[in-house]
């Protein structure tokens, strides 16, 4: 049988976290933060990850909290903007952050992208934060070996997760095994590629000889390596169909398949090669308000 929404991942201080989240990003409107929270609740999504940089985490502690599921069986993640790094800036930035949220604590908190000569001093505030209890863990996205090698010279606490693109076009194997290694948890943002891989025709194929969806077979993909994955979506199918992956199980001969479509084909930026991306996301977000 495959994964469903009450299926847990046990990460290396034996907290868990669902295998299965709902992400926030590009959710400006507070109508389709509502609506795509209420649906994802309703169906049974417990994880729910946002950002500051996303501008809507008001939007989605208020979602919540009107909901009225109680706070412990919710899994809420955020991350630390780039701007928002060091070490003073960090902690300011995470109080702003549980502020918005309406919340006492964190499940989890990021640092967002590995900005060179600030994220040492990033981690260590959170590190204080995770001493204080403040966050239950702490983590990274968008982190390479060559960052995570470099952090852990310095760090007291090595990360507990990285959330990094991950899908079939780029399957992250070398950093997947790395992360494996280490015991630190591996999470994938744009999971499904950005819908390039709807009509692909081995996964098509795939997908039909099952009788699921070209987004069912991917997230089961993803699901059978132990990715945790984070999607996007504010359709209430949509919603409900990617949660719906208990029907139908991949097997060995689809895995292999699916495995040999690694092009290391980007749908987002490099990590190592950010100024553009990061400049842009920085305007749109002074634009909309902090």
């Amino acid at each position: 049988m495959g994964k469903s929404l009450d299926d847990r991942f046990t990460l290396r201080t034996n907290e868990v976290i669902p295998y299965i989240g709902l992400g926030a990003f590009q959710m400006g409107e507070q109508s389709h933060i509502t609506y795509a929270v209420e649906q994802a609740l309703e169906v049974g999504y417990r994880l729910f990850d946002t950002a500051a940089v996303y501008n809507n985490e008001k939007q989605v502690g208020k979602a919540l909290l009107e909901s009225g599921v109680k706070r412990k069986e919710l899994y809420i993640s955020a991350k630390v903007w780039n701007g928002d790094q060091g070490y003073d800036k960090t902690l300011f930035a995470f109080e702003q952050t549980l502020k918005n949220l309406a919340l006492d604590y964190l499940d989890l908190y990021l640092i967002h992208w590995p900005i060179a000569g600030k994220y040492r001093e990033t981690w260590h505030a959170m590190e204080r934060l995770y001493q204080e209890g403040v966050i239950k863990s702490i983590g990274v996205a968008n982190f390479k070996q060559h960052h995570l090698a470099d952090l852990m010279i310095v760090a007291n606490e090595k990360p507990i997760l990285n959330q990094i693109e991950t899908h079939p076009l780029f399957q992250q194997n070398e950093l997947r095994w790395y992360l494996r290694e280490e015991h630190i948890a591996h999470a994938a943002w744009s999971p499904l590629a950005k819908g390039t891989l709807m009509q692909h025709p081995v996964i098509m194929n795939i997908a039909k000889r099952h009788g699921a969806s070209v987004d069912q077979v991917i997230l089961q993909w993803h699901l059978n390596r132990e990715t945790i994955v984070i999607l996007k979506s504010i359709a209430a199918s949509r919603i409900r169909e990617n949660a719906n992956l208990t029907y139908f199980q991949l097997d060995e001969t689809d895995m292999q398949k699916i495995n040999q479509l690694d092009k290391r084909q980007l749908v987002g930026p490099d990590p190592d090669d950010l100024p553009y991306f990061l400049e842009s996301m920085e305007r749109e977000r002074e634009f909309l308000g902090k």
